[in-house]
């Protein structure tokens, strides 16, 4: 199973393609979309640190323990990648079980609830497990981030637990992790419904 060699993840309205340091100034116009940086339980980089944060996901990669990517917006009449906006990862990498976590995760915020997400996640998922025929895929977020939980939930994921104090955020507060989860056994259901939701809004 090939987990770290780079990939492009295609659907019909997201395309997921290798994070590189090309895409650093499409990356700040795509943060700058709604600042997200200022949302104090994310982790979304300011402008000034973007090539530091593209430089530590490609040195995780290299290193074994990430696979990057950049999302992009269809073009919606040509149906070619477009707009860059976000990022995303899979990490957490166990090559014995196997699993996967997909985190790392950020969208503009003019592409937030406009199904792009649920769409990432299902070419992040298909891959996860239909290539690399992971038993378990799992989701991290902060407690607070009520919007990111409710949307891993929606995905169908269900979660596991809550880890308390768990780490630290960069303003130096401490973060209780909520854990979601979705097993291989579960992958056909979850798939048919986030299926069911992207044709909708088509």
């Amino acid at each position: 199973m090939e987990f770290l060699e780079p990939l492009t993840l295609r659907g019909p309205n997201v395309t997921l393609e290798p994070l590189s340091e090309e895409h650093h100034d499409d990356l700040v116009l795509a943060a700058s979309d709604g600042e997200l940086w200022n949302l104090w339980y994310t982790l979304v980089p300011r402008p000034e640190n973007m090539r530091d944060e593209i430089r530590k996901r490609l040195r995780m990669q290299a290193e074994g323990s990430m696979l990057a990517f950049t999302t992009r917006l269809n073009d919606p009449v040509t149906g070619e990648p477009g707009k860059v906006i976000g990022m995303t990862t899979f990490c957490g990498i166990d090559l014995d079980l196997p699993r996967v976590e997909i985190g790392y995760t950020w969208n503009a915020a003019s592409a937030q609830g406009s199904g792009s997400n649920a769409q990432s996640k299902r070419l992040l998922l298909g891959y996860a497990f239909e290539t690399l025929n992971c038993e378990v895929v799992v989701f991290t977020t902060h407690w607070m981030n009520f919007q990111s939980r409710t949307a891993i939930s929606r995905l169908g994921a269900k979660q596991d637990g809550v880890l308390r104090a768990h780490s630290r955020t960069p303003d130096g507060s401490l973060r209780d992790t909520v854990v979601f989860s979705i097993l291989k056994a579960e992958w056909p259901q979850v798939r048919n419904e986030l299926d069911r939701r992207i044709a909708s809004r088509s």
